[in-house]
């Protein structure tokens, strides 16, 4: 098995009946697949660390619920994906140290959290090659030659998904804008 393969339909089968040395193999086989995917989505390196962790928890303790042994990649990237978006809404829901001096009202709070959540849904909506580029370049500040390489992309590839990102990024924000907005404040 190279760096870059998943285990073998083999090694599942043999790990989904149990045997100790082939779920060894798939744990160990899996887990630089699940961390890099990690990275890509969640917000901190920290976070695609405990999703990767995690990942890999469910995977030992569910490996004999998957039905095909060949959806193994994408049963795991649906696991850390939804890993990532649960500690980014965690994440939200923390409340944010402010000085007393400057602390935002409670309604300036909770319309600073929608506006969050309206940012984590639209990049979470966007396609994964897209919302990848975009959460490496634009999130964790990774330059474009670290996001091309980290996405094994030429840099023309790299930046082509970034501004394609981008686009249907600001596109998906621009359609989500609250009509009230343009109201009067006297209107309200």
């Amino acid at each position: 098995m190279s760096a870059w393969s998943w285990p073998s339909e083999r090694v599942v089968g043999a790990a989904q009946q149990g045997d100790p040395r082939a779920i060894a193999l798939l744990l160990e086989g899996s887990h630089a697949h699940v961390k890099r995917f990690a990275r890509t989505l969640c917000a901190t390196p920290e976070d695609a660390e405990e999703a990767a962790q995690e990942a890999l928890i469910v995977l030992y303790r569910k490996i004999g619920t998957l039905r095909v042994a060949a959806a193994l990649a994408s049963w795991m990237f649906q696991i850390v994906r939804n890993e990532c978006i649960r500690r980014t809404r965690v994440a939200l829901r923390r409340p944010v140290a402010a000085d007393t001096a400057g602390e935002p009202s409670a309604e300036d709070a909770a319309l600073a959290r929608l506006e969050v959540e309206r940012i984590v849904t639209s990049i979470a909506e966007l396609p994964a090659d897209q919302r990848a580029v975009l959460v490496l370049r634009d999130i964790q500040g990774l330059s474009g030659g670290a996001t091309a390489q980290a996405l094994g992309l030429s840099r023309a590839a790299m930046k082509s998904r970034l501004h394609r990102g981008r686009e249907a990024l600001r596109l998906r924000l621009d359609s989500r804008e609250d009509p009230t907005d343009d109201r009067e404040p006297a209107d309200l």
